[in-house]
């Protein structure tokens, strides 16, 4: 199962992802590239607008120290944000997006890791690689999620 040097596909693919408390249902957005500050801005400006559109006004997040999710770029994002949210009023008020960081090395803490652990295992086929774009609508058919277009990083 060598993967062909000329093989376009990436070897490996990166998403975030959101599970909903209230319904178990899961906000999925893969990655083109790697994931990084700009994307997770990216993926918190999209994930805002998904609460706000089934009627919430508060998003707690429970995250792990994943560089990209602690930078200080997604920090500092994330208070000008809620800053803003707070100084809206009416139908246009954002989602005030409130994060829990996880101890370090705490992935049971966690209640989305054993989705990923599941979905990996119900989705891969030992006998061969699967395509990036297999992949990709595998993982979306075992969360029952859209396969949206993917994140992509700011080039300045």
């Amino acid at each position: 199962m060598n993967k062909e040097k000329d093989d376009p596909d990436p070897k490996a693919l990166a998403c975030y992802g959101m599970l909903s408390s209230s319904d178990e249902h899961m906000f999925l957005r893969f990655v083109a590239g790697r994931p990084v500050s700009s994307v997770t801005i990216e993926f918190l400006q999209w994930l805002g607008e998904q609460v706000q559109a089934q009627g919430h006004h508060v998003l707690v997040l429970i995250w792990d120290n994943a560089s990209w999710h602690v930078s200080k770029q997604v920090k500092s994002w994330l208070r000008e944000h809620n800053q803003a949210v707070q100084q809206e009023t009416g139908s246009k008020a954002g989602v005030r997006i409130i994060p829990c960081w996880l101890p370090v090395k705490s992935p049971w803490l966690n209640r989305i890791e054993p989705k990923w652990v599941h979905g990996k295992r119900a989705i891969v086929e030992p006998a061969r690689i699967l395509t990036a774009s297999e992949l990709k609508q595998r993982v979306c058919d075992y969360i029952g999620c859209e396969l949206l277009e993917p994140l992509t990083q700011e080039v300045s």
